[in-house]
């Protein structure tokens, strides 16, 4: 897995002070972010990128949540979100609401009152006739506070109006998997915030509790929190994890980075892993992969004569298989070369015996295939296929995006398949943006198990991305990003950022 190591004051998932160094570092090196407010659809029958031209879309922003739903024939849902200039002097928070009508191809601002103040890296789902917003953060050049409030936005109405729900809540927070149960509940997992523990030295916290938020019987708008320990596999805490659900109403999670933070360091390792999360039954399962299938023979294994002296004491009389060690290297534009070195575990079962019938495969497959180590992924579900593209990992000081596509299928849970392989030779060096590590992150990602249509005929699984670095992979393919937003288009062929 990647690592990444750094000595910066205080830095945790984002660091006040880091940051205030980095735009310093960048005006004297010139180096910019760019942030994006392009719709892009990918065609999974075709397997293309097409960049949709949509007049008067919402400014160029990251960190935001779109929800997609099939009112009025479909309507895509942008909430709030944060700008940086290139340079890195200027930087704020969206307090804005806009809705893409699928039906008609028009963007449209909705202006109403009494909604959340500006903020990124909140989460928000569609509930019924109503979307529900919780969270979130705000940061300026003096200070930070992060929510933990909760809104809802009425779409009969075109009104917010900030919930009360009773019962002890999550604490504030920003980047954490909202998803909207079976039963009609919404569970909050994890997270991260920061607090100032002394002058220019912020402590990170990755939150690993467990809320839902349900509402109360027999009353009208009236909600409540309960705390729930799910049992199971949990995944271990970590940030920048990315959500979807599945068709049978499971929350997945993928990947992130799991930080090891003290007061002048940090260290942290990239995941590529996948966890499930069953509300029905309260319970986490680890995503394990069958391996690809092959055509397989029986036969008799004859006897292998045992390694003679220093060898059999080596071996100890059996055979360990080694783990698979898969080496990338991704070359910088300034011709820095770095190594990334990934180990896999050996397929098939541990610890059990042989026995004198095995299967032998007719091919040796090669390595692995599937999602190096990210985080702020972005994941849609289509057609019982989970839909994996880019993010971001770290190598030293630096931070590359990605522009790679996967595809799971998520009922034989066999392997990965690469749609776009990432180019080490296109991949772009990010610096350090002034934004929070979203999820998700995937929580734009959504689909029929979460109030959303899934009936488009076109075979489009969109991709709308708001911020990234300049790279094509492909004719009219998106330039690897992350902090973007993605989701599974629905009654029309047009996709949902």
């Amino acid at each position: 897995m990647g690592k990444k190591g750094k000595k910066e004051k205080g830095r945790g998932a984002e660091k006040t002070a880091a940051k205030m160094e980095r735009k310093v570092s960048k005006r004297s090196r010139k180096e910019e972010t760019f942030v994006y407010n392009e719709l892009y659809v990918y065609n999974i029958k075709k397997d293309t990128w097409t960049k949709v031209e949509i007049p008067n879309p919402p400014p160029r922003r990251c960190a935001h949540q779109a929800v997609v739903v099939p009112q009025g024939g479909g309507q895509l849902w942008v909430f709030g979100g944060e700008f940086a200039s290139p340079d890195g002097e200027q930087f704020y928070h969206y307090k804005d609401l806009w809705v893409l009508h699928l039906a008609t191809k028009t963007w449209e601002q909705v202006r109403s009152t009494g909604g959340p103040s500006g903020r990124s890296g909140h989460r928000m789902v569609a509930w019924k006739k109503q979307l529900i917003l919780f969270g979130g953060f705000h940061e300026s050049t003096r200070d930070y506070i992060y929510y933990n409030d909760v809104y809802a936005f009425n779409l009969d109405t075109f009104s917010w109006s900030r919930l009360s729900p009773s019962g002890a809540g999550p604490t504030p927070r920003s980047g954490c998997q909202m998803s909207v149960t079976p039963q009609g509940g919404i569970v909050i997992y994890g997270g991260y915030s920061k607090q100032r523990v002394k002058k220019d030295v912020d402590r990170g916290t990755q939150h690993s509790d467990m809320y839902l938020l349900q509402p109360e019987d027999g009353k009208e708008g009236s909600w409540r929190w309960t705390r729930i320990n799910p049992a199971g596999a949990k995944p271990t805490p970590r940030s920048g994890f990315s959500v979807a659900v599945t068709p049978n109403h499971q929350t997945l999670l993928f990947g992130g980075v799991c930080d090891e933070e003290e007061e002048e360091s940090l260290e942290g390792d990239f995941l590529n892993d996948l966890h499930f999360y069953d509300a029905t039954r309260n319970r986490w399962f680890t995503g394990q992969l069958k391996g690809p299938k092959s055509e397989k023979r029986k036969r008799r294994r004859g006897k292998k004569a045992e390694p003679e002296g220093p060898d059999r004491q080596e071996h100890g009389g059996t055979s360990a298989q080694e783990p698979l060690e898969v080496v990338r290297e991704v070359v910088t534009e300034d011709g820095t070369v770095i190594t990334i070195k990934q180990m896999f575990a050996t397929p098939g079962p541990a610890g059990k015996p042989q026995s004198n019938e095995e299967d032998s495969p007719d091919e040796v497959g090669g390595p692995v295939v599937e999602p190096s180590p990210r985080s702020n992924a972005m994941l849609a579900v289509k057609h019982g296929r989970l839909y994996l593209y880019g993010g971001m990992f770290e190598a030293g000081d630096r931070q590359i995006t990605l522009s790679d596509l996967y595809c799971l299928d998520l009922q034989k849970m066999q392997e990965w398949t690469a749609l776009v392989e990432m180019d080490p030779g296109t991949q772009e060096w990010l610096e350090e943006s002034d934004s929070e590590e979203d999820s998700n992150e995937g929580e734009g990602t959504e689909d029929e198990d979460s109030g959303e249509s899934d009936k488009e005929a076109g075979g489009e699984c969109g991709a709308c991305a708001h911020q990234g670095q300049q790279e094509t992979h492909g004719p009219a393919a998106p330039e690897p990003r992350a902090l973007h937003q993605t989701s599974t288009s629905g009654v029309t062929s047009l996709p949902k950022p």
